[in-house]
């Protein structure tokens, strides 16, 4: 009877290599990129982001009013609900403004910025009959709930005038 015996296996070699290059490097890197994009399919919905821009709603479109003067007051509106409300001056340092300084900025002309004045103020009169200017009105709001409310009303009652 003969018996196979197997040899134990030996050690593997190890062999004193000189460390890589750079241009051996890059290149074993550009050939794990190139295997790692022919291998993983691309899905362009997780790289491609469209933004969805909707239009600012002071846009003359999306306006509910044709007349001058409602128009500023509408914008006057939309810019202190977006930009912010402030008391005590025209504008803070955040950047917020009162009741006047958003007619101003949205008024083509100091003269029409004048009239939609007088129109919030007309407006305002109506329920506060001591309202004496809109600086003093508005200072004394503590939220812009009452401002806005009084500039949508007057911006309706610029549209009924056809100011």
């Amino acid at each position: 009877m003969t018996t196979i015996t197997r040899a134990a296996a030996s050690p593997p070699v190890l062999v004193d290599t000189p460390p890589l290059t750079f241009d051996e490097r890059l290149t074993l890197a550009a050939l794990a990129v190139d295997a790692r994009i022919n291998s993983t399919p691309l899905d362009l919905a997780d790289i491609i982001r469209i933004p969805t821009e909707t239009p600012h709603p002071a846009t003359p479109a999306t306006c509910p009013y044709t007349t001058p003067l409602a128009i500023v007051l509408h914008r006057a509106g939309i810019r202190l609900e977006t930009g912010g409300w402030c008391t005590g001056a025209l504008r803070d340092e955040q950047g917020r403004a009162c009741l006047i300084q958003s007619i101003r900025v949205e008024a083509t002309s100091r003269d029409q910025a004048d009239d939609a004045c007088a129109l919030l103020l007309e407006t305002i009169r109506r329920d506060y009959a001591n309202a004496d200017t809109i600086p003093s009105w508005n200072d004394a709001q503590t939220d812009p709930r009452l401002p806005l409310l009084y500039l949508g009303r007057a911006a309706e009652l610029a549209h009924a005038r056809n100011l």
